[in-house]
């Protein structure tokens, strides 16, 4: 995530809505989509819901760990992990 503004100017849960937005385009092109739901500080796992035809794609783990959750835990230090949720 490219940012003149310092990243610790933003919230983490700013950061990885604005990540999740760099990304979201190419979800879309296939017609799916992604939003965030929490980031839980202790665990530092972030929760995210796959909508449209991420959630019943066959390939949705390959997409979430080898794009979302390399993405976001390269945009977003404080993130260990990420989840996706119903």
């Amino acid at each position: 995530m490219e940012n003149s503004v310092s990243e610790y100017s933003y919230s983490i849960e700013e950061r990885i809505i604005g990540a999740l937005q760099d990304i979201r385009k190419y979800l879309q092109e296939d017609g799916g989509d992604v939003e965030f739901v929490r980031f839980e500080v202790e665990t530092r796992v972030a929760e995210i819901r796959l909508l449209g035809a991420c959630k019943t794609c066959p390939m949705y783990m390959m997409t979430l760990r080898g794009g979302i959750e390399r993405y976001l835990i390269a945009a977003v230090k404080e993130i260990r992990r990420v989840e996706p949720v119903s």
